[in-house]
């Protein structure tokens, strides 16, 4: 770990410029979802504990380097005041002489939020010019946007290097979650793999055959591993073209001493609809004229058997088609095992990307898992062994 926390800064009287993700969705001008801006809010009051001044920086949606005031984060501010229980000031640019005067006359246990940093098309392309003003605002800076640490950006890049620089409260407990997850974790690991596409997700298996002891693979991109294996598959979601590389990956995995996971009985119907016919059948009695949508009870056993067999858990995707029930069975009972583990204190389990948040909510699962991240892409990358530039620049 080569990045300080907030506790190795001196923050008293300084300027705290804090990369933060509050990009959240909004409906009519109210914000609909505030999860991202509680996520953050323990950064902008340890900030304010410590005597520092938070100066925070962010995007919001896609401006494409113009001013759009339908994208400006002006309309934040009440949601912002009542989760930070403290005066939220604004300024109309992230840099220049309005910014500069409002981080220099910024009041002690008040918040300055400066405007979208993607009103400048130099943001996303790490101009360090761009980045150089935005330096003249704070003394110190801290990234508390894991989910943008995947972009090299000015103000996720570019900026840490001009300032004394730190990770976050939130920043923090994403590293410290995947280096126990992945870095060093305890073993045996387990990692449970879903989602449609082989295509997608070749890097990630890639790097985690080479890390893990046991990889379970799901949904639709299992139905392309048991494609390659010789069953017949009928109509189901597959990448026919990536059978080659399904053995390829299945040939990699026992050079490593990875056990992948299949599944050994599978929840087929004719039709992708909830609650439509379906019915349980073994791997090679699949009909032509239906689709695999779920892995079945005696697959669930057997993963579970493996969860009970490990230390370390990484989950990433469903286990079968979650958003139509009874297709959902097989990522509810697991997920459900898993924190059972967790929460008995014999299984550390950390997830995250895409759809998993939802399956693992949904489950009910969700509240017992060592960790979730919201993170997204920066998760998955971390997860197929890619270095980071947000986090790498902290690394001075």
């Amino acid at each position: 770990m080569g990045w300080k926390t907030l506790d190795e800064m001196d923050l008293n009287g300084k300027r705290v410029l804090t990369r933060v993700d509050i990009n959240v969705p909004m409906l009519d001008g109210i914000v609909t979802d505030s999860t991202r801006i509680r996520r953050i809010t323990p950064t902008v009051k340890h900030i304010l504990g410590a005597g520092g001044r938070p100066i925070l920086l962010a995007h919001f949606g896609r401006p494409g380097g113009e001013r759009r005031e339908n994208l400006s984060l002006k309309q934040l501010i009440p949601t912002l005041e009542r989760a930070f229980e403290a005066p939220v000031k604004f300024a109309a640019d992230c840099v220049g002489t309005e910014a500069e005067m409002a981080a220099e006359t910024l009041q002690p246990g008040h918040v300055l939020l400066l405007e979208n940093t993607r009103f400048h098309a130099g943001e996303t392309k790490n101009d360090p010019d761009l980045a150089a003003g935005m330096a003249k605002l704070g003394d110190v800076y801290c990234n508390d946007a894991f989910s943008a640490a995947h972009r090299a950006h000015s103000s996720t890049e570019g900026l840490a290097r001009l300032l004394p620089a730190c990770a976050g409260r939130l920043m923090q407990a994403e590293l410290t979650a995947l280096e126990s997850a992945l870095g060093k974790p305890v073993r045996p690991v387990t990692a449970v793999v879903g989602g449609a596409k082989v295509s997608t997700k070749l890097e990630l298996l890639s790097n985690l055959i080479e890390k893990v002891d046991n990889l379970v693979i799901g949904g639709g991109m299992a139905n392309t591993f048991l494609a390659a294996k010789g069953y017949d598959i009928g109509i189901s979601l597959a990448e026919r073209l990536m059978v080659d590389t399904a053995n390829e990956i299945m040939a990699k995995a026992e050079t490593n001493g990875c056990n992948i996971v299949l599944p050994v009985d599978i929840v087929v119907a004719k039709k992708f609809e909830a609650n439509t016919a379906h019915e349980t059948v073994a791997l090679d009695a699949c009909p032509s004229d239906s689709m695999i949508l779920d892995a079945g009870p005696e697959s669930v056993t057997a993963i579970t058997e493996v969860l009970k067999n490990s230390k370390t858990l990484i989950w990433n995707g469903p286990l079968g088609a979650f958003e139509k029930e009874p297709f959902d069975a097989a990522t509810n009972a697991a997920a459900l095992k898993a924190a059972a583990l967790t929460r008995a204190g014999q299984l550390i389990s950390v997830a995250g990307g895409g759809d998993t948040v939802s399956a693992l909510n949904a489950s009910g699962a969700a509240g017992d898992f060592t960790y979730i991240s919201t993170a997204g892409g920066a998760f998955l990358e971390w997860m197929e062994g890619k270095v980071l530039p947000g986090v790498a620049a902290l690394d001075q």
